[in-house]
């Protein structure tokens, strides 16, 4: 096509057409020499880019001297941040595999509010060990240590991802993270609980009492109980089938008779799920209605109804002195011994109770022989 030469040296344009009206439009085009060799390319459009001949030799002035890049130059740049594994795409490819639970939506949640600003932008390896000190020691600053704990891990899992695909390589440092004390045992008095059943007996939140009832009865995990269907009870073999628990593959637990009268209890409304949302799927939270049982029953500001239910479960079945350690890890459906550790001392203070019945057998029988032989 015919080149047009303007008043602007190494400036010209072409003939050419707007795309959308139609009508004639200059294109221009810049020439210049950089490092030796010379360039030309497109400055921009007269009515698409409101490109002018001087606003042409402004652009072909500024590359001139290094302060733009030429259109190569841009592209490949370009390209390579396109190509470039930052932490935040990295994140958007681990994201994509991850299935829509609680656990996701945490996870959404500590990267948007912890690790997108100052590393979203950032290749793994030019994250330096002071990036990641600096934001613990922030967090903890507002945070608790199991809050930061969980960020810091889900940075390195994000990075693992990366290095299992092998886009990215190790980072070359191991995370600190923060001393976590996360050995909670919950547990309620007597009077606590006998409060609670009253409430549960009376509230209007129907749904949330009986998830609240069926934790108690069966330690199940709040996940679990969000995911329960009616075919994972099996009311014949006196089983509930757990979908996808914690420690890994799917497990049953005994479908005790409180548990067992509860459930027949509950209207099946012919979904799918137990305790349905609104729409028939399974519900998210329950943290609302939840806490306003809690208040209502007088229980510490700390105690967490459904987790916390799961904690009385096994501190009422360790304290009994009836079940072993290793048959309540089963109940809990804990992946390994430690994890039923914490319950240890409820055991411990069971055999001491039956221990102590020694004494007292001892005793009466000393009395007795004292008895016998005063009255010879």
């Amino acid at each position: 096509m015919k080149r047009c030469k303007t008043k602007y040296a190494g400036v010209f344009y072409i003939e050419g057409t707007a795309a959308k009206a139609g009508r004639p439009e200059r294109i221009y085009y810049i020439r210049y020499r950089k490092d030796g060799k010379l360039i030309e390319e497109k400055a921009g459009r007269q009515y698409q880019d409101d490109m002018t001949p001087a606003r042409a030799a402004g652009i072909r002035a500024e590359r001139m001297e290094g302060r733009e890049p030429s259109n190569r130059e841009a592209r490949k740049a370009a390209e390579e941040v396109r190509h470039c594994w930052t932490l935040g795409r990295l994140w958007e490819e681990y994201r994509a595999q991850l299935r829509d639970n609680m656990s996701a939506r945490s996870d959404l949640g500590r990267y948007e509010n912890h690790l997108q600003q100052p590393f979203g932008d950032k290749e793994p390896g030019k994250i330096s060990k002071l990036d990641i000190d600096r934001l613990r020691i922030s967090l903890l600053k507002t945070h608790s240590p199991q809050t930061v704990k969980h960020v810091l891990t889900l940075l390195k899992r994000i990075v693992n991802f990366g290095c299992g695909h092998g886009w990215v390589a190790p980072l070359a440092f191991k995370i600190e993270m923060p001393a976590v004390d996360n050995i909670k045992t919950e547990d309620l008095s007597p009077e606590q609980l006998q409060r609670l059943f009253k409430v549960l007996d009376e509230t209007h939140h129907i749904a949330a009492a009986n998830m609240m009832r069926l934790a108690l009865f069966t330690g199940m995990r709040r996940g679990e109980l969000f995911k329960l269907q009616w075919q994972d009870v099996d009311f014949e073999r006196g089983f509930i089938h757990i979908r996808e628990p914690k420690g890994g593959k799917s497990q049953k637990i005994p479908l005790n008779s409180s548990a067992r009268e509860l459930l027949q209890s509950i209207p099946k409304q012919g979904g799918e799920y137990v305790f349905p949302a609104r729409d028939g799927g399974p519900r998210k939270d329950i943290a609302r209605e939840s806490r306003e049982i809690k208040k209502a029953a007088g229980l510490p500001e700390s105690f967490r109804p459904l987790h916390g239910l799961r904690h009385v479960y096994a501190t009422m079945l360790a304290s009994s002195g009836k079940v072993d350690m290793y048959t309540l890890q089963k109940l809990m459906t804990h992946k390994s011994p430690q994890m039923t550790q914490r319950y240890a001392h409820y055991r411990d203070e069971a055999m001491q109770r039956a221990s102590n019945e020694v004494s007292g057998i001892l005793e009466d029988a000393l009395a007795g022989k004292d008895k016998k032989e005063a009255g010879n």
